[in-house]
């Protein structure tokens, strides 16, 4: 079975078409700037070789048009016609309490996504494009939709819950629900698979570090509390995202500078972070080669990101009653090393021992900690988009035997 696995962003399209369930990916690629000057599609056939084109790309529908074309296309393409696509799967950020799982998108899917809209202003109007695109332009092929929050249904009242009027979780369903809930699903099984336990007997604790980041305390394969909470701004500090904040000091900060909602969200969001602390970049790359470069600011923020991340895997062991296995993912936590070195430095209360030969190991899976480690401690890289796939195989070959 053939999978085009779609992640629609307010601007951007990545794309992977993978063979299921032999995991082949046969191409991959990203349209970005839809909508703006500068439109082009980045894409990479199965050989690796990579191509790039560019023209005026003017909405999403546009932008799935154009990387289908690509795809059949006989110089660049893969598939010898469109009706080789079995099967769609979207990245979908937020479900709301209304999904616990992957599902077959219908009329009623649509309608409760857009209720969840106003959950994730950002995200789910171009998860919705995407998904309404494919009708127009693959009516007869099912669409399955991957949520985000999904994985975090699993959490208790207690945890998800935040000590306002109850009566406000009842009208608006203000809760925590946490996101990355693909990648830490992903990377908790893998990392078990590998490890050959089961993972329905772990305690894991699992770190999503990248430009977004969160942490995830995982319980015999289900998720029991996460870093994220109602919106992706809770938890870690982040790229440009101020992590956890007292609501006190976001109000002062709104009435000393005289800003409203729109602008504070923006504030949080798009210009806090290692970014606001550093006043470098959101890029850890650039944060690190000025802190050697002797900035104060820089070196400031690489220690505060390290010091949550550190403080969220100690509460976390708490929560769980111990800890058997440390997963690390994402942009950094797959190839920053030196940032790595720092989350695990004074964590050896918790038996932790690393093996220092492999801590400078990148983009790979790999276990970082040595065999009289109480904690395994492991690298694993994320693949969201085969995950995806996995449940889009899934829901799509049960349609075909009914």
């Amino acid at each position: 079975m053939k999978v085009i696995v779609l992640n629609c962003g307010s601007s951007s399209i990545k794309y992977q078409l993978i063979v299921m369930p032999g995991k082949k990916v046969l191409a991959k690629g990203l349209v970005e700037k839809v909508g703006l000057k500068g439109s082009a599609i980045k894409h990479t056939s199965e050989d690796g070789a990579e191509h790039k084109f560019e023209g005026q790309i003017l909405d999403h529908q546009h932008g799935i048009e154009y990387l289908l074309g690509v795809l059949v296309s006989k110089e660049y393409g893969c598939l010898k016609n469109l009706n080789e696509i079995d099967a769609v799967g979207h990245r979908v950020v937020h479900g709301g309490e209304e999904f616990s799982g992957s599902v077959l998108i219908n009329d009623e899917v649509i309608g409760a996504l857009k209720k969840s809209t106003e959950l994730a202003p950002l995200h789910n109007p171009p998860n919705l494009k995407g998904i309404y695109a494919m009708q127009q332009l693959l009516p007869e092929v099912p669409q399955v939709g991957v949520f985000d929050t999904a994985f975090h249904q699993t959490m208790p009242e207690h945890v998800f819950l935040y000590a306002v009027p109850y009566v406000l979780y009842e009208k608006y369903k203000i809760r925590r629900y946490g996101f990355h809930g693909t990648s830490h699903k992903y990377v908790s099984a893998r990392a078990c698979e590998i490890l050959g336990v089961a993972i329905e007997k772990q305690k894991m604790i699992t770190c999503h570090l990248g430009n977004g980041s969160s942490v995830a305390a995982i319980k015999d394969g289900k998720s029991l509390d996460t870093s994220m909470g109602m919106t992706p701004v809770e938890g870690l500090i982040m790229g440009t995202r101020s992590g956890d904040l007292d609501p006190g000091a976001l109000l002062f900060m709104a009435e000393k500078e005289d800003i409203g909602t729109k602008y504070t969200n923006s504030l949080l969001n798009k210009f806090s972070g290692v970014l606001g602390i550093s006043g470098v970049s959101s890029d850890m790359r650039d944060v690190e080669q000025a802190a050697e470069n002797g900035n104060h600011r820089a070196q400031l923020a690489l220690e505060m990101f390290a010091y949550r991340a550190k403080k969220y895997i100690g509460a976390y062991a708490a929560a769980l009653g111990g800890v058997d296995i440390l997963v690390f993912t994402g942009g950094i936590g797959e190839n920053d090393t030196e940032t790595r070195k720092r989350i695990l430095n004074g964590l050896e209360f918790l038996g932790i021992e690393t093996d220092k030969e492999k801590l400078d190991a990148r983009g790979k899976e790999i276990e970082l900690s040595t065999a009289d480690s109480k904690v395994r401690v492991m690298v694993i890289p994320t693949d969201e988009e085969l995950m995806i796939a996995k449940d889009t195989y899934e829901i799509a070959n049960s349609l075909s035997k009914d």
